[in-house]
């Protein structure tokens, strides 16, 4: 009896033709397919920096453009105050011109010109005589004795403004110390 070989054994130790050949074509694929994965991530990475540069250029215009805007209303706004300052020297000049007679007269006009003006553009003053001392919207320039309670405002020496809830200028003031005793 001989033996017969075991054929089945061969089979699976043994590659086949077929198997040959499509792992040949796995290689020769291999190359190829990593070459075009390559070429499409950096097309993509292309695409995405491009897209990047663009948003950028674009944010930087916007950018640009807010500022420009920013600065135009801007100075929209200091040349409409300027305007109305202006009628007030205006009529300033024409008072000094004037006699004596026509300058009080006139100076009243001026000063209702000026608060109107104030007016429209929000601006009121910041009021505070009689009333406790406010570090907020007032400044202290003077701390006298007088007859009214502690920390009260007995004069103003400079009025303070301020437009909507914010302070332009602190009123400067003076500001009672009490009675004081002499002994």
């Amino acid at each position: 009896m001989t033996e017969k070989p075991d054929l089945k054994k061969d089979e699976k130790s043994a590659p086949s033709d077929d198997t040959r050949s499509s792992d040949m074509a796995d290689t020769n694929q291999t190359p190829s397919t990593d070459a075009e994965r390559l070429f499409e991530l950096k097309k993509e990475f292309d695409e995405q920096k491009n897209r990047y540069l663009r948003l950028a250029a674009d944010f930087e215009n916007y950018r640009k453009r807010a500022s420009k805007e920013s600065e135009q209303r801007s100075n929209r706004a200091v040349e409409q105050l300027a305007r109305d300052v202006l009628v007030i020297a205006d009529n300033i000049e024409r008072a000094l011109a004037s006699d004596e007679k026509n300058l009080r007269e006139g100076l009243k006009q001026i000063h209702k010109l000026l608060e109107s003006m104030l007016d429209r553009h929000e601006i009121t003053r910041i009021e505070c005589l009689n009333l406790p001392f406010d570090p907020e919207s007032q400044e202290a320039v003077a701390y006298v004795p007088s007859n009214a309670p502690d920390g009260i405002v007995i004069d103003e020496i400079e009025s303070g403004y301020c437009r909507k809830d914010k302070v332009i200028r602190c009123a400067r003031v003076a500001v009672s110390q009490g009675k004081t005793t002499e002994e």
